[in-house]
């Protein structure tokens, strides 16, 4: 049985999957906090540490950071007290060559991914959900034509603010985004479902029914620890 500290839940989905509400409600499930790759590079140069020092230098021209440095990253958060029965990591690993660094890493500190819920949705749904995304100017909530009642008006009237599409949810801009993103992901799915700790979860159902699949699978998870123990 993987230890509690350097155990890893990972999140695998598109944009537009709907991983953030899913996030928010697994992390309360297991007390693990959520850990978002792109958030703890921006921590770390925002506090100017030795690793955030090296970030920058990628991050200013303009290229990815290398595989190790977010590696070690995890490792160090995973390593912060409120880590004590693992993370959840959402952002990465993107390709095939960093899930296996990421295992390599855990496996040295005596962990390990222990599940991956892969939120699957078909590549038009995706689509047409971001191209459908607004953003409130003022408040910088986000909501959907498609989804929620925000009237012909595009205002959101808690605040008063317009609601904007960005430029990143353009369809040509989306449609090159999402093909990039499942290009890219399908060779981390098959690598954790060759290790069999892939959940693969219909993302393209109601909140709530998707909710109700992982709170199952979740009890499964939790009755199985106890059998082992």
């Amino acid at each position: 049985m993987v230890p509690s500290r350097y155990a890893v839940t990972l999140l695998i989905g598109a944009p537009g999957a709907g991983k953030g509400t899913q996030a928010r409600f697994i992390c309360e499930a297991l007390g693990i906090p959520h850990v978002a790759t792109g958030d703890l590079l921006r921590e770390h140069r925002r506090q100017g540490t030795p690793l955030g020092a090296i970030v920058r230098r990628y991050m200013d021209r303009g290229e990815l950071v290398p595989d190790d440095l977010v590696v070690e990253m995890v490792a160090r958060r995973l390593e912060e007290s409120d880590a004590a029965r693992g993370v959840l990591l959402d952002g990465f690993p993107r390709t095939r060559a960093q899930a296996r660094a990421l295992d390599a890493d855990l496996a040295a500190h005596g962990g390990g991914v222990e599940r991956v819920f892969f939120l699957d949705v078909p590549t038009h749904v995706l689509v047409n959900r971001l191209v459908g995304r607004r953003v409130c100017e003022s408040c910088q909530g986000t909501f959907n034509v498609h989804t929620d009642d925000i009237g012909p008006e595009l205002e959101f009237l808690e605040c008063g603010g317009q609601l904007v599409r960005r430029p990143d949810d353009q369809r040509d801009v989306v449609e090159r985004r999402v093909g990039v993103y499942m290009q890219e992901t399908s060779p981390v799915v098959e690598h954790y479902r060759a290790a069999g700790v892939l959940r693969r979860v219909d993302g393209h159902r109601p909140i709530e029914e998707i909710r109700a699949e992982l709170v199952e699978m979740l009890e499964d998870d939790m009755a199985a620890l106890l059998v082992a123990s």
